[in-house]
């Protein structure tokens, strides 16, 4: 099976890490200090694009994650036709100041230097629903969007729980019931609940440092853009999960794999008879006041990529965390039962999550594509790849969205000055009260 030397898919952002092109700080690696993609037309080697197989390399992914449908084919994701509904505002300067220890550190860090340290491109902070903290870095402004990455599949496994609820989907249902396609791979037989938890037996490796790992066939399918003449693969999302093998008994062991964010896409648009993003923007998006629609990377049929593909406002992304907050509640209107987020707080098997060995989250686990904290405040959030956050906490009535272009991609390096510094803010602004 051949593969692309010429392009890097949009699946690579869940590589295992990200080489760097020198020990480079958040200040350094700027794309506006470095003039990415500036001029008219830029210098040949300020250029980002295709046919650029690096374009997802540090530094330049810090220009990249602003910019995606600059370089592959998306599909809207529509915030509707009404007007905006703006957050009420209460700025808290002092929340720069806060300091926190980070983990297994010695050394006490301000909320401000974490931000630098973790390649923030923006991050607001909403307390009670009114914001009191943001800040805008690198690519993105306030009327800018960034790449979601794996805060995409949070998203897709809030709709599945919503049709749940709801009665639409039936939660102990075997796959192949739903998708025939499916019915001889992997996913024929496990349940949609194994889906959405993740708790699936798969032979699929993510090993992106190994050549003939599976992901690279799965890029391979899912890139939208020409095949070379000697291509015989599959060519869409459809066409390659079919292949996926199983390895194991469903139900054991959580496993971080997005190809069951993409299989829970094909059950969500079967379902519903909609595509995930067009069934996003009408059951949630085009309802929560959002200031701008958002956007797809798709394949090459237009297939939405479910796990990974969604690029919005910050400010949007928050929205979601306020819904997540007040149960499914938006501006007055019920957009969905309450059991959707009580499901999805109560968090999924900590046994099987445990298997995973995720050392910066002891005792959490995971449930409808959301990362349970299991901690004293009943914390949970949506989480993507260097950096990618929404941090959703009940107790202090405090949502975090972040976007960052963190040149590690692994969440465990961001972990150990994330947590403690979205600690550090929930305690003190439950002192505040």
């Amino acid at each position: 099976m051949p593969r692309f030397s010429f392009v890097i898919v949009f699946l690579s952002l869940l590589r295992l890490a990200v080489a760097a092109e020198g020990p480079m700080d958040a200040s350094e690696s700027d794309p506006n200090a470095l003039g990415w993609m500036q001029g008219s037309p830029p210098p040949a080697d300020k250029l980002i694009g295709q046919p650029d197989s690096n374009y997802f390399s540090f530094p330049k992914l810090r220009w990249t994650v602003c910019h995606f449908r600059e370089l592959l084919p998306t599909k809207v994701m529509s915030r509707g036709l009404g007007a905006p509904v703006a957050f009420e505002r209460a700025p808290d300067p002092a929340i720069d100041e806060l300091t926190f220890t980070p983990l297994g550190g010695d050394a006490p860090m301000t909320w401000e230097a974490s931000l630098a340290a973790n390649y923030t491109d923006g991050i607001v902070i909403l307390h009670k629903g009114r914001i009191v903290y943001e800040r805008y870095f690198g690519c993105l402004d306030e009327a800018g969007k960034h790449g979601a990455m794996s805060m995409t599949k949070s998203l897709t496994g809030l709709l599945a729980e919503i049709l749940v609820v709801e009665g639409e989907l039936d939660e102990t249902a075997r796959v192949a019931t739903i998708v025939p396609e499916l019915a001889d791979s992997a996913f024929g037989n496990a349940t949609v609940r194994e889906v959405m938890d993740m708790t699936t037996a798969l032979d699929f490796s993510e090993d992106y440092n190994n050549p003939e790992a599976d992901i690279w066939i799965y890029n391979a399918a899912a890139n939208p853009l020409p095949k070379p003449a000697d291509y015989d693969g599959p060519r869409s999302y459809f066409e390659y999960l079919p292949s996926v093998r199983q390895a194991g008994e469903h139900g054991e062991a959580f496993g971080y794999k997005t190809v069951n964010t993409d299989v829970l896409g094909w059950i969500v648009a079967r379902t519903t008879g909609q595509s995930l993003a067009d069934s996003l923007s009408g059951r949630v998006w085009s309802r929560i006041g959002a200031e701008q629609d958002g956007y797809f990377t798709v394949d090459s049929i237009g297939t939405p990529f479910a796990g990974g593909g969604l690029s919005a406002g910050l400010r949007d992304m928050a929205r979601i965390g306020q819904l997540m907050l007040d149960e499914g509640v938006s501006h007055g209107e019920r957009l969905f039962p309450a059991d959707v987020v009580n499901n999805i707080r109560a968090g999924g098997d900590r046994t099987a999550f445990a298997k995973a060995g995720y050392d910066t989250l002891p005792g959490g686990s995971y449930r409808s594509m959301w990362w349970v904290f299991h901690n004293d405040h009943g914390a949970f959030a949506a989480r993507g790849v260097h950096g990618q956050t929404v941090y959703v906490d009940p107790e202090a009535e405090m949502v975090i969205a972040r976007f960052a272009s963190h040149p590690a991609a692994k969440n465990a390096v961001i972990d150990p000055t994330s947590l403690p510094a979205y600690q550090a803010v929930a305690e003190y602004l439950l002192g505040r009260e």
